[in-house]
C-alpha cells in the first residue's frame, strides 16, 4: 500500500479533473447538435476525426516518449482538446489537415510542455492557428447550401457565387462597415442558421452551455462575461454593432469554453476579469485593422502569455488570512 502524507488543510470534495472534463463535453452537446443540423453529417465526420487524432497523439507519447507510461485517455482533456479544435474547423476542411491540427494542437502544444496542467498555450486554439497559417485558403473556405445570413447581404453575384465565396463569413461584411441590422437576420445568427466554422454557428446552444457550466461551478461567470462584454463595449466604440460582433464569429465559443481554460487563464477573479478585457479588446482590434476578420484565437493565445504575469501582480489570498485578519480586527 502507498501511504501519502501530505501537509493541512485537507479538503475532502467529490470534484475531480474527470468530473470537470465532463461536465464540459455535457456542455458543448447542444452546439454539436446544431453544427450538424447546419452542415449535415460532415461535421460529425470533422469532430471525430480531430477527437480521434487527439486521443491517438495523446496516447502514442504517454506509451513510447513518457517514462512514466501512464494512461491519461480517460481525464478528458484530450476528448475537449479534439471537440475545441473540431469546432474550430469548417465542415469540409480535409481529413488529413484535421489530424495535422490534432498532432500538433496535442504533440506540440500539450505534450512537449509535460501534459495537462503544464501547457502555457490552450491546445485546440494552437492547432488551429497552425492550421489557418499553414492553409489558409482551406480554412477560409465555406460549404455551398447553407441558409445564411450571407445571402443577405450578397448583392450583384448569383446565389452559387454566394455559396463559394471564402472569407469569414459575416465577419468579412461586418468588419467593412456592413453594421446595419436590418441586412440580418439575428435570429438565424443565434440559433445557427448561417456558415462558418462549427462552433461559429449556434450562439443559443453555447450560452445553454455555459448556464451548464455555471450551475456544475466548473466555471465562474468572470471570464466569458469580461470577454464578451468588453466585445461589445469596443465595438461600438468603433462604431461597430454589438450584437454582431458577438453572435457573427467565434467570440462566445472562446469566451466560454477556450479562454476559461484552468492551464492557461489567471487564478483569481481580478486577474480573470483582466484577462478577459483584454480578450474582449485584441479581439476587436485584430477584427478592425488586422488582415484577419475573425481575431478570437489569436487574441485568446496572446493573452495566455501574459497569465503568469497577472497572476503575478493578482495573487489569491493565502488559505485563512483573510479570517486571521477579521480576528485580529
Amino acid at each position: 500500500m502507498k501511504l501519502i502524507v501530505s501537509l493541512f488543510p485537507h479538503i475532502h470534495t467529490k470534484d475531480s479533473i474527470p468530473w470537470r472534463m465532463w461536465n464540459v463535453v455535457i456542455a458543448l452537446i447542444p452546439a454539436l447538435v446544431m453544427s450538424i443540423i447546419t452542415f449535415g453529417w460532415d461535421a460529425l465526420w470533422v469532430i471525430l476525426i480531430s477527437i480521434g487524432a487527439c486521443l491517438l497523439t495523446e496516447w502514442l507519447i504517454t506509451r513510447f516518449l513518457f517514462k512514466e507510461k501512464k494512461f491519461t485517455l480517460l481525464n478528458g482533456s484530450a476528448l475537449i482538446t479534439g471537440l475545441l479544435l473540431g469546432f474550430n474547423l469548417p465542415s469540409i476542411l480535409p481529413w488529413w489537415m484535421i489530424i495535422m491540427g490534432g498532432v500538433v494542437a496535442i504533440g506540440i502544444a500539450k505534450m512537449s510542455f509535460g501534459g495537462l496542467g503544464a501547457n502555457i498555450w490552450n491546445p485546440a486554439l494552437v492547432g488551429r492557428v497552425f492550421l489557418l497559417l499553414s492553409f489558409p485558403a482551406a480554412m477560409t473556405t465555406w460549404p455551398t447550401g447553407i441558409n445564411s445570413p450571407f445571402h443577405q447581404i450578397t448583392t450583384g453575384a448569383s446565389q452559387a457565387a454566394a455559396d463559394a465565396s471564402s472569407g469569414a463569413t459575416l465577419l468579412t461584411y461586418i468588419n467593412n462597415g456592413n453594421t446595419d441590422l436590418s441586412s440580418y437576420n439575428l435570429l438565424d445568427m443565434a440559433i445557427g442558421n448561417m456558415n462558418g466554422s462549427l462552433g461559429e454557428i449556434g450562439g443559443f446552444a453555447i450560452i445553454g452551455g455555459f448556464v451548464w457550466l455555471l450551475l456544475t461551478r466548473v466555471i465562474t461567470w468572470h471570464i466569458p462575461v469580461a470577454v464578451v462584454g468588453s466585445a461589445a463595449f469596443f465595438s461600438w466604440v468603433f462604431g461597430g454593432a454589438p450584437i454582431l460582433d458577438i453572435f457573427a464569429g467565434g467570440l462566445l465559443l472562446g469566451a466560454v469554453f477556450m479562454a476559461t481554460d484552468y492551464v492557461t487563464s489567471p487564478m483569481t477573479h481580478t486577474g480573470q476579469i483582466i484577462y478577459g478585457i483584454m480578450i474582449g479588446f485584441l479581439t476587436i482590434i485584430i477584427r478592425r485593422f488586422s488582415a484577419y476578420p475573425e481575431g478570437v484565437s489569436f487574441a485568446i493565445l496572446l493573452m495566455n502569455s501574459f497569465v503568469p504575469l497577472i497572476n503575478r501582480y493578482c495573487r489569491p489570498s493565502i488559505f485563512g488570512m483573510k479570517e486571521r485578519r477579521k480576528m485580529a480586527v
